[in-house]
């Protein structure tokens, strides 16, 4: 038998907040929260740790820089040394403004691309069926009834008592 899955949808975020809250105190597991936008203190609340994206993008922002720096000292000392009024062939000055460029490219491309692998939001991606609400004025909140320990009313109750709009009951073999 799969577990059931019980989702609460919320008007307000703080609502959301408490009955997340509550949810971990008791010991029942969130498997997901829906939001169309980011709520603070949700990460701390679910006891998510913090994002690794800003690693991404200091190493990929170092790159774009190594490179930029890289290629241009390679192209004006060694590839092609051209003499300029007598100007030194690896001016560092000179190349400052297209290795910052590079730095700024590499981070910021590369930060989108890995949110979105992360993420799994492809350009195509359908929101679930039963979500579509999540994506304009709802919060929702789904919980797995893991065990025999509660039940569908104690769901119901939890998301009543913290100001739900509505719930349903689904199993995870019907999602």
């Amino acid at each position: 038998m799969s577990p059931s899955l019980h989702t609460g949808f919320f008007e307000d975020e703080h609502d959301l907040l408490s009955a997340a809250k509550e949810c971990r105190e008791r010991g029942i597991p969130v498997v997901d929260v829906v939001s169309p936008f980011p709520i603070h203190g949700l990460d701390d609340v679910l006891g998510i740790r913090p994002s690794r994206l800003a690693w991404v993008t200091f190493l990929m922002g170092a790159a774009g820089l190594a490179f930029g720096f890289g290629l241009q000292y390679w192209t004006a000392a060694f590839d092609w040394p051209l003499n300029v009024g007598g100007k030194p062939l690896d001016s560092l000055p000179a190349f400052i403004p297209v290795a910052f460029e590079l730095t700024i490219l590499f981070a910021g491309v590369s930060t989108v691309v890995a949110l979105l692998l992360r993420s799994k939001l492809w350009p195509s991606k359908q929101v679930p069926s039963g979500l579509e609400s999540t994506t304009d004025d709802q919060h929702a909140l789904i919980l797995a009834q893991a065990d025999a320990a509660f039940e569908d009313s104690d769901f119901t109750e939890l998301f009543e008592r913290h100001g739900a709009i509505n719930s349903q009951r689904e199993t995870e073999a019907t999602r």
